[in-house]
């Protein structure tokens, strides 16, 4: 039987036509729709529906679909606990043409099969892992949300061929196995997704798309930005701990956190330029195996706050001068210690530099500690 073909072309009476589309998909029919990269086949997690999905796809019933989504949060029902890596690429990348693949202990699947049904937790969840896309493409993102179930949505393409990318391709390879062909116009891209595997080792990617291995770092870089006021005792010790710390915490030598996408800078607001760390910052922060020999300090801007991601500052002042330069930065700017502010030592003693080190090292590894990575 040839599906239907349902021109959606942003007039009215476009809901009723996806609508009804949705309503076939949760009935357990096949629908192709437009994404931004390819057209997919939209088939809710069935077993009957998967079966015909399968014969349509030439499909190894030991592989996996991916699941789709139509609201960036709902990735939030079927994944728990990942790293601020991974929740910035998904704030950067989605919507878009980003397929992630999570990967997953045994406890946090066990946890879901509890919440889902075996066909579902089967079939999205294989090898420890789950598959997500969220298409930045209106037809899509309407159908997905209209849908009361998950739903999966392979490239609309039988296997060995190239996906399609626009209605008339869809109805030349399966117009005669979907129910309804939801004509959206050509795809943008008219290419697949970038996949990437996202989890205790990282963003590692799978198979590149429309984004590239430097655009995916870019995306999911986490720069941590430490500020005080002359950016070459405290901020200087501070950055230089906290890099320190962060490595060990994540398994990796100093040198190679930003390969691992992890920035950590320090600047100071009197706007001084490459001034070196004090010899007694220098010298306190040697007796913790800490090295800031070859800091130099450098003024605080507005757009090195901006493109921070976590700010902590020595004082409630300094909190003060990085929300006035960008007031957007409040929500991501903290005092390092919550709860008190970090006095300035400069043109004190070494033992005060010393008792101040160990302060900042205390507020340091609270803080590595409360993050997800």
């Amino acid at each position: 039987m040839t599906a239907e073909v349902i021109r959606i072309d942003s007039h009215r009476g476009d809901l009723d036509r996806i609508k009804e589309a949705a309503k076939v998909v949760e009935q357990g029919g096949l629908v192709a729709f437009p994404t931004e990269t390819v057209y997919g086949i939209a088939c809710r997690v069935e077993p009957a529906a998967l079966a015909r999905l399968d014969r349509i796809k030439g499909r190894d019933t030991s592989k996996y679909y991916t699941l789709h989504i139509g609201q960036i949060d709902e990735y939030r029902k079927y994944v728990q606990g990942i790293g601020i890596r991974t929740e910035k690429l998904i704030q950067r990348a989605w919507p878009g043409p980003l397929t992630l693949v999570f990967e997953l202990d045994s406890a946090q699947i066990a946890g879901h099969r509890n919440r889902l049904d075996d066909a579902v937790t089967n079939t999205i969840y294989k090898n420890r892992s789950i598959g997500i896309r969220c298409p930045d493409h209106p037809v899509a993102s309407l159908l997905l949300r209209l849908v009361g179930y998950p739903v999966v949505a392979p490239s609309a393409n039988r296997a060995g061929e190239e996906p399609a990318a626009d209605a008339h391709n869809v109805m030349a390879q399966v117009g005669n196995d979907v129910d309804i062909i939801l004509d959206g116009g050509a795809c943008k891209y008219g290419k697949s997704s970038t996949v990437a595997a996202v989890g205790s080792a990282g963003i590692r990617l799978l198979r590149e798309g429309v984004y590239s291995a430097s655009e995916l770092q870019k995306m999911s870089e986490i720069t941590f930005l430490f500020v005080c006021t002359g950016n070459t005792c405290r901020s200087a010790m501070a950055e230089g701990m906290f890099r320190t710390y962060l490595a060990e915490k994540i398994g990796c030598d100093v040198d190679d956190l930003q390969e691992r996408g992890y920035k950590v800078l320090s600047a100071g607001t009197m706007n001084m330029v490459g001034a070196p760390a004090s010899a007694e910052s220098v010298m306190a922060c040697a007796l913790k195996g800490v090295n800031i020999g070859s800091h130099a300090s450098r003024p605080l801007t507005r757009s090195l706050i901006e493109t921070s991601d976590s700010i902590y500052c020595m004082t409630r002042a300094h909190r003060e001068q990085v929300v006035d330069l960008s007031p957007d930065a409040e929500r991501n700017c903290h005092l390092l210690v919550p709860d008190g502010e970090v006095p300035d030592p400069i043109g004190q003693s070494q033992e005060y530099f010393n008792r101040c080190a160990s302060y900042i090292e205390a507020a340091v590894k609270a803080r590595i500690s409360e993050l997800a990575l």
